[in-house]
Parts: structure tokens; C-alpha cells; sequence
């Protein structure tokens, strides 16, 4: 099969879908790989890099788009990539198309195959490529947030570890997941003190243990969300509903009752976010002031240490590509239904049904597009 690797082009993306190593495996089994010129300059890998792997670089991303059958990303296709995919082909990367019906009304159109990272599972119902991205963006919540807390940057001017004498900062985590998970090691790491709200109880019952109290665990409601965004220094919203529009659980009232110079850190932004006064930021521009909170949204949060981003995921998606590369969409998805829970779009159709459902189409599950391919 020929496999192409475009280098991302979202606002300072530096990340790409597949290192020289995963190019290896790929051409190991048979492949062709061709990647775009300079696409690995972010992580550190250069042409010659690629080329020593086994791969062919085209000097454009049109050049890449023409040559594969199967396209490995790692962000969303811009519309103008949407532009040049086609029918016969596959992309797998992240979607997230029930916060960007754009880009869904693309895919939609261009008859391509689209498989979502984010919406494939494990036989625990895990979710193996979202996993490594979400760890990243958990830790980097709170570097991110104890940065837009010094006051030169908008913040209240704390310190989350505090100093002797002095307390340390209020942390608040929204969602005891991956991304919550990684959020709270990070936080406790630095001596801030850390409340954790779920609405899973076994989940609470899981931290408490892996804490051993130096968390707090709240079960989450309206009055608990009232009660601890109130007095926190920092909010991190790690909610997530697989494939679907995060809920907004912190409404406009909530944020106007923060403290003047807190901060807010909206992980779930790629699927809408879970702030009602979220909206989508850039690594250019990353912060903005809603009623004196600061908030930090950017869609691509480990787009910022792309090296370790790239490595992580390249780890967990090679599996996958290569049964795809193997074997072909259709036989991939029908040997792991994991994998046929990717599939978002093809020939015309949404098979998420919750994409459907969040942005008005019509469902055909995946089983179904694939009797039908």
C-alpha cells in the first residue's frame, strides 16, 4: 500500500503522523511511505532521516495526497486538505468532527474514508490512540495554568506549591480520566492542593487509592461545581464523552463568580470544551480574559512538546496503521471491532453515531458501510 505522511499545518503544529521508525516498520512489511519535505523538522527528524527509514519525500503536500492510498495525520484535515482527499482513500489521524461540522461537511463530500484516533477502542473500552495525547495535554494543563497564573501573564500572581508560611495554590480538576488523572500528578507534584470531581464513584474510590489523600475526591454536581470553581486559583476541565460534544458543566454564572486572576484550562476544547465561556485558542495566541479569568484553550495542546507527542503517538497508532496497510480498511475493520469504532466517514456517510447525532446526519453504523463497500 502507499502510505502518506503530510507535514500538519495548523497553527504551530510541529507534531507529524509517523517517525522515521514507524516509516521503517511500514516499508519493512512491504509499503510504500512517502512524506512531505521538512514535515519532521519539529521533532527533530530530518529528510535524511526519513530517507534512511525508507520513505520517499515529495517536495508537497499535493505531491502526498496524489501519490497515497492511506494518509497518516495527527491533527484534523484543514479544509484545504479536505480539498484534496478522494474516495478511494483512507485517513486516520484526530477528527474530533462533532465540535467542527466545516470539516465534517468536507469529509462528507470529498468520499474519503475517515478513521478517528480518538473514537477507536480497546477490548476494555479504552481508547488507545487518544490515551498518549491525553496524557500529555493532562500534564501540560497545569505548566500552562501556572504560567497564566503569574501576574505578568493576567493571572492572580500564586505560586501553586506555595512557600513555607504561605498556602499553596487551589487546583480544581473537572473529570477523573486520563487527562484528569495526569492533571493531578502533575499538580500534587508542584504542592498545589488538588480537588478531583467524577461522577464515576469507583473512579473517586481508584484515586483516593492512588493518592492516599494527598487529593481531595468529590463527587461531581451542580453544587459541588458551584461550591469548588469559587475558590480556585486554577479550573482544568478533563471532561470527555467519546466522539461526542463535551458538555458544558461550567456555565458563564460560574466564571463570573471566580476569583479575579484565576484560570481556567479547557483540555476538553477539541470537542467544544466544557466552559460555556470557552471558545477555541492557538499556541500563537493561547490565552483570553472572560469577566478577569484567564483562559487558556488551544486545540492542539501537545502540538507544544511535539517531540514527545509524536513519539507517544506513533507508539500506539503504528499498530494499527499496519493492519490497515496489511490487510486494507475493510478486512482491518472487520478482524477488530476496536478499530470499526474509527470509523467516522465514508462514501458520503457519518458512521459515529454520536458525530450524527450532535451534528444532524443521518447514521449507517460501520458495519453497515462496510457490507455495503
Amino acid at each position: 500500500m502507499k502510505i502518506g505522511v503530510p507535514k500538519e499545518i495548523k497553527t504551530l503544529e510541529f507534531r507529524v503522523g509517523m517517525t522515521p521508525a514507524g516509516v521503517r516498520e511500514l516499508v519493512h512489511d512491504g509499503h510504500e511511505v512517502f512524506v512531505e519535505t521538512n514535515a519532521g523538522l519539529g521533532i527533530g527528524m530530518s529528510n535524511a532521516d526519513y530517507v534512511a527509514a525508507g520513505a520517499k519525500v515529495l517536495e508537497k503536500a499535493e505531491d502526498v495526497f496524489a501519490e497515497a492510498q492511506l494518509i497518516v495525520k495527527v491533527k484534523e484535515p484543514q479544509l484545504s486538505e479536505c480539498a484534496m482527499l478522494k474516495k478511494d482513500q483512507v485517513l486516520f489521524t484526530y477528527l474530533h468532527l462533532a465540535a467542527d461540522p466545516a470539516q465534517t461537511e468536507a469529509l462528507v463530500k470529498s468520499g474519503t474514508t475517515a478513521i478517528a484516533y480518538e473514537t477507536v477502542t480497546g477490548l476494555d473500552g479504552s481508547l488507545p490512540l487518544l490515551t498518549p495525547m491525553s496524557e500529555v495535554a493532562g500534564r501540560l494543563s497545569i505548566q500552562a495554568g501556572a504560567f497564566a497564573l503569574q501576574k505578568a501573564n493576567g493571572g492572580r500572581g500564586v505560586l501553586l506549591g506555595g512557600v513555607p508560611g504561605v498556602p499553596p495554590g487551589k487546583v480544581v480538576i473537572i473529570g477523573g480520566g486520563v487527562s484528569g488523572t495526569q492533571a493531578a500528578e502533575m499538580a500534587v507534584g508542584l504542592g498545589a492542593e488538588v480537588t478531583i470531581l467524577d461522577r464515576s464513584l469507583s473512579r473517586l474510590r481508584r484515586l483516593d487509592e492512588i493518592y492516599n489523600g494527598r487529593v481531595r475526591t468529590v463527587y461531581s454536581t451542580k453544587h459541588a461545581i458551584d461550591e469548588m470553581t469559587a475558590q480556585a486559583d486554577l479550573v482544568v476541565g478533563a471532561v470527555l464523552v467519546a466522539g461526542a460534544a463535551a458538555p458544558k458543566l461550567v456555565s458563564a454564572e460560574h466564571v463570573k463568580e471566580m476569583l479575579p486572576g484565576s484560570v481556567v484550562v479547557d483540555i476538553s476544547i477539541d470537542q467544544g470544551g466544557c466552559f460555556e465561556t470557552s471558545r477555541p485558542t492557538t499556541h500563537a495566541e493561547p490565552t483570553y480574559v472572560v469577566d478577569d479569568v484567564v483562559h487558556y484553550c488551544v486545540t492542539n495542546m501537545p502540538g507544544a512538546v511535539p517531540r514527545t507527542s509524536t513519539f507517544a503517538l506513533t507508539n500506539a497508532t503504528l499498530p494499527f496503521a499496519k493492519a490497515l496497510a496489511n490487510h486494507g480498511w475493510r478486512e482491518a475493520l472487520t478482524r477488530d471491532s476496536g478499530l470499526a469504532n474509527g470509523l467516522n466517514v465514508h462514501a458520503g456517510h457519518v458512521n459515529h453515531e454520536a458525530v450524527a447525532h450532535d451534528l444532524g446526519y443521518e447514521y449507517l453504523s460501520a458495519k453497515d458501510a462496510m457490507k455495503a463497500a
